[in-house]
């Protein structure tokens, strides 16, 4: 791709993921390209795995399979395994190079990190653009030492556009980036229906976390805080969510634990739920409590959407979002009986809850997927007409890159 030869007004852009499992970063791409994006857009990723979340998307949207399926985990992977996830990436960058959805793109976009790893070497020598999305916090912690040596010395020096899910996470990347990329935050697409408020519900006291079942998501924190505040009474905890990314016998562990805590019959773990809009609806708080920070937190965005008062850890992207007591909660991160005293005071405070929550739908900028996706087409513009602009002031000698 040498910048010249595009269709300015609907650009083929192919983005890249690393599995069709569904995680926050593959339901906001589902999200993005089923809100009328203004490119052509396609999806590439290495194989179907367990479930396809990707078969949602209009038959109009390309998708495609090939490579080598990408296992699950990494950041703490022994050396065995990191020894095959090289092996794997290195596979998928040359099947990525070569495949005619690539060689043709106009953009490349990688929506996950490992897709940004074999996106990078594959398009190592090209011109085609790469636009990465940056959904984990840089560093690592949270990408594991081979991750963050890829993601620091590879990627994002190759990255001719990052989009950060949060400042939190853009801020990480910002001393790796070239000079001339374009780095932006654009809120990842969440399904967001603004409203002007919600029904008063009765019933017992319900408290809710919407994130997959994961440890460092918090569930176990939130079930040990949930059984102090509230251990004696009849309020629900509802843990929403599927167990991705062999994690099912964590959730075995978070049922024995509330069937040890004497809450089998309160606390309910729900499994990935498609109707989020009606769950939340039902929820008095909702809870994101990660135990790391989080690089932003669509779950903290569709609490605010949907109007529920919201209890956050008081780090990364959930804290741009949430200004403690105006419009929710923000505790300590990793402290039990911190997120304890706040679910306690909530719970006990309607007048407060109802304070939050008219506050939490009113707070700025919260953005419906359209708006999302037309963020994200100015960015792919932007790039294909810096790579044009470069392109005039030096001789093109073909289409390097692509074949």
């Amino acid at each position: 791709m040498d910048g010249i030869g595009y269709d300015a007004d609907r650009p083929r852009v192919v983005h890249l993921d690393h599995t069709t499992v569904r995680g926050g970063a593959e339901l906001a791409l589902v999200r993005l390209l089923s809100a009328d994006p203004a490119w052509t857009p396609a999806v590439l990723v290495p194989a179907i795995d367990e479930v396809d979340v990707f078969a949602s998307l209009a038959p109009t949207v390309v998708r495609r399979t090939c490579g080598v399926r990408q296992e699950a985990g990494g950041s703490d992977a022994s050396p065995v395994r990191l020894a095959g996830l090289a092996l794997r990436l290195l596979a998928q960058a040359v099947l990525t190079r070569t495949h005619p959805l690539v060689r043709t793109a106009d953009v490349v976009a990688a929506n996950s990190t490992r897709a940004a790893a074999y996106a990078a070497i594959a398009l190592g020598l090209s011109r085609t653009p790469l636009v990465v999305h940056l959904r984990d916090m840089i560093d690592q912690e949270s990408l594991g030492t081979f991750g963050y040596r890829l993601m620091t010395r590879l990627v994002l020096p190759r990255a001719d556009a990052v989009i950060g899910n949060s400042k939190a996470t853009l801020a990480g990347a910002l001393p790796f980036l070239r000079a001339d990329a374009v780095p932006v935050v654009i809120p990842s697409a969440s399904g967001l229906m603004l409203s002007g408020g919600r029904t008063p519900r009765s019933g017992p006291l319900r408290i809710g976390m919407l994130a997959r079942i994961d440890p460092w998501k918090g569930q176990a924190e939130l079930l040990e805080a949930f059984a102090d505040a509230f251990g004696g009474g009849n309020e629900e905890l509802e843990l929403a969510g599927g167990a991705p990314f062999e994690h099912e016998a964590f959730a075995e562990r978070l049922r024995g634990r509330a069937a040890a805590l004497g809450l089998a019959d309160r606390v309910h773990l729900l499994g990935h739920v498609d109707d989020t809009h009606a769950l939340l609806g039902r929820w008095d708080i909702a809870v994101q409590y990660s135990t790391r920070a989080e690089p932003m937190g669509q779950n903290v965005l569709q609490y605010l959407a949907a109007g529920v008062a919201a209890v956050v850890a008081d780090e990364g992207g959930p804290a741009e979002w949430v200004t403690d007591r105006v419009n929710g909660r923000r505790v300590a991160p990793r402290d039990v009986r911190e997120l304890t005293r706040a679910l306690r005071e909530l719970g006990g405070d309607d007048q407060e809850r109802q304070r939050l929550a008219e506050a939490a739908g009113r707070t700025p900028g919260l953005l419906e997927d359209a708006a999302v996706a037309a963020a994200h087409a100015e960015v792919f513009r932007e790039v294909l007409h810096r790579r044009e602009q470069h392109a005039r002031r030096r001789p093109v000698q073909g289409r390097a890159g692509i074949g």
